[in-house]
């Protein structure tokens, strides 16, 4: 079964920011379904990824490639990536777990190495990811082609890059370096 993945550095969302959208979004009579909530919830956090907030610490080339490094590390061993993005204060990842390998366990392991080398990169201490992350279970193939599109797209969306696979933290980048390295 595939999954969406998002996490973002430690300061890409306001402090309490989340925390009063989900007390607003709640209050709210707008949003009647608790999946509407929550859909709204995510579409106000992506507005601020894409917006840039924070340091944005994965802008930085060295360290944009050690989370691209981590995340191809167990690639074909604990999961299969199908899509991923680095953006410089979030990632997404659309993968699909291999058996005898939670996802709770997949992230932390990505999130511990690469804040602990981060953190040297940069002369710095204290948390580098937030601490939560964002998961959604992919239901069909349809809503793994809109997820896949979604990350392929996003460095575009966020006026990074004007095509996809001119973003070189990602599976579409990466894909164009390794083809024209051959």
């Amino acid at each position: 079964m595939a999954q969406g993945i998002t996490f973002r550095l430690a300061d890409s969302v306001p402090d309490g920011l989340t925390a009063r959208w989900r007390e607003e979004i709640r209050l709210s009579q707008e949003w009647q379904s608790e999946d509407a909530r929550h859909q709204e919830l995510h579409r106000r956090v992506a507005h601020c990824e894409d917006a840039g907030w924070g340091e944005c610490h994965l802008r930085r080339p060295e360290i944009a490639a050690l989370v691209c490094g981590a995340l191809l590390r167990f690639d074909g061993e604990r999961y299969l990536l199908r899509e991923w993005c680095v953006m410089p204060n979030h990632v997404h990842v659309l993968l699909i777990q291999c058996e005898g390998f939670p996802l709770a366990e997949i992230v932390k392991s990505w999130k511990t190495y690469t804040a602990r080398r981060a953190n040297d990169i940069l002369g710095r201490r204290g948390p580098f990811w937030m601490r939560d992350y964002y998961d959604r279970i992919i239901r069909n193939q349809r809503h793994q082609d809109q997820a896949a599109a979604y990350i392929r797209n996003n460095p575009v969306k966020a006026g990074l890059c004007e095509r996809p696979q001119d973003w070189p933290w990602s599976s579409a980048g990466w894909a164009k370096r390794e083809s024209s390295a051959e």
